[in-house]
């Protein structure tokens, strides 16, 4: 497994880290055992960087990653949460007690004094053009309650405001190989600032898993089902914002294209990773098998031909419909 300096962070990670939005149990449930099994799988495939948020099952990730530290003291991990999305989605909310407030939950859920980053979770735009918001963040690392912050954005333009700040050491982004927009302008202007760049939905929902087909269908209370068409939240963070049915069609072009052997969503995870100024991947996995397939893509050989595949999908399926929107 690869590694890379997470931005003004100073720290090392895997290239391939592990999203665990799925424990949480908006992709359906998953039980305490699966879970651990999951970050087992993961930290024996060489993953150093897990990362969570606290609106994640109402803080049920963050609990899960914070027992399975203190269950596993001698791994070196880096963990990386997030924080705002509890709360109603208005710029008065984003304020320097709120901050204490929500930063103290995630240190109990989290078992650590001191959080390693934290980010705010995709607030509204007002949010990141807001000095005070800094400062307090600033505050929140003096008195070492964190170690660094950074923001999660749904949208290149909020990426480009907060890589201006000085004291934020990452951005979390929508990236995929249906999601090309970062690659514009977000990733260059990451690279000359030294801002860590962490591309979260890397498999776009599962669609860049290569098993779906047009008659998938999904559980109620499973995001896939309810927020398709961004009933519940940004449609952006389901299935990347694209038609489920042209993303299935462009998988199944991609797995095609693809040589013998080499498996979709570890093609799709190396893609991303081969971008300038991308620091790790962060897909989700619900059972070991798929934790330690993704891991592998972090030492994945160069495919031939991959970054010209993405290019023509995305240009022939999905740049007319989502490259403005976000």
């Amino acid at each position: 497994m690869q590694s890379r300096t997470l931005g003004r962070t100073g720290r090392s990670v895997s290239v391939v880290g592990l999203g665990t939005w799925k424990f949480g149990g908006d992709w359906g449930p998953v039980t305490d055992a699966d879970a651990n099994a999951v970050m087992d799988a993961s930290v024996e495939s060489g993953v150093t960087l897990f990362d969570t948020a606290d609106v994640y099952g109402d803080g049920r990730s963050e609990q899960l990653i914070g027992a399975w530290r203190a269950a596993n003291p001698d791994v070196t991990l880096t963990v990386t949460t997030k924080m705002g999305r509890r709360a109603e989605q208005l710029p008065s909310n984003y304020v320097a007690a709120n901050f204490r407030e929500w930063v103290d939950r995630s240190r109990r859920n989290l078992r650590q004094d001191t959080l390693d980053l934290v980010q705010l979770h995709c607030p509204p735009t007002a949010v990141f053009e807001d000095d005070a918001v800094y400062d307090a963040l600033d505050a929140l690392v003096a008195d070492g309650s964190v170690a660094a912050y950074g923001v999660s954005v749904e949208t290149a333009d909020q990426a480009l405001t907060a890589i201006a700040r000085p004291g934020v050491a990452s951005v979390q982004i929508i990236l995929n190989a249906f999601r090309l927009k970062p690659l514009d302008r977000v990733l260059p202007a990451a690279l000359e600032a030294r801002v860590g760049i962490l591309a979260r939905v890397p498999l776009a929902s599962g669609l860049l898993s290569g098993k779906y087909t047009t008659d998938t269908s999904f559980a109620a209370g499973d995001h896939r089902n309810y927020n398709r068409h961004g009933e519940a939240f940004d449609q952006g963070e389901t299935f990347s914002g694209v038609d489920f049915e042209d993303g299935v069609r462009a998988a199944q072009a991609f797995a095609a294209a693809l040589p013998e052997g080499v498996s979709v969503p570890q093609a799709a995870i190396a893609w991303i990773i081969a971008q300038d100024g991308v620091t790790a991947a962060i897909p989700g996995a619900r059972n070991p098998e798929q934790a330690r397939s993704n891991a592998g893509a972090g030492d994945l050989p160069e495919v031939p031909g991959l970054d010209e595949t993405v290019r023509e999908l995305y240009d022939q399926w999905f740049r007319a419909s989502v490259h403005d929107r976000w």
